[in-house]
């Protein structure tokens, strides 16, 4: 079965001057102010395309990498990712940087290592950043 997500925007006014909000109307949880200070310059208050880019990026290669190590028969007790999206006005979306901690009892760092690169090449979101570099830093705790 497919699941369709959706949010939504209404910007007023220029890129420049202007600002915006992304409402998450299929979940519901919440509205985040948008504007173009904020993704070129950086803001503690307010959100831009490339954070909820990696808020989808690092939950999305967490999910993949729990699973496949589920799948190698040593299931995570816990995976804990950062991921970060780089913006250069100008040229845009330049790369994505996967920081990744586990705790995966029974597991080695070569094989831990393994798999964490095929869950970054293979979960969905790095599938659709594949215009992108995609690094990994990956520490079995």
């Amino acid at each position: 079965m497919a699941v369709t997500s959706e949010a939504a925007t209404a910007w007023k006014g220029s890129l420049f001057e202007g600002s915006g909000e992304v409402t998450f109307t299929s979940s519901g949880i919440g509205t985040f102010d948008v504007n173009w200070k904020a993704r070129s310059e950086g803001s503690s208050s307010v959100t831009t395309p490339e954070e909820l880019l990696a808020g989808a990026h690092s939950a999305c290669f967490s999910m993949a990498l729990s699973n496949a190590l589920a799948d190698n028969g040593t299931a995570p007790e816990s995976v804990d990712t950062t991921a970060s999206i780089t913006f250069k006005p100008g040229t845009g979306i330049t790369g994505s940087h996967l920081n990744v901690n586990a705790v995966v009892p029974g597991l080695d760092d070569e094989t831990f290592q393994k798999i964490a690169a095929d869950a970054k090449a293979n979960c969905p979101v790095s599938q659709a950043l594949a215009g992108i570099e995609i690094t990994l830093e990956a520490t079995l705790a």
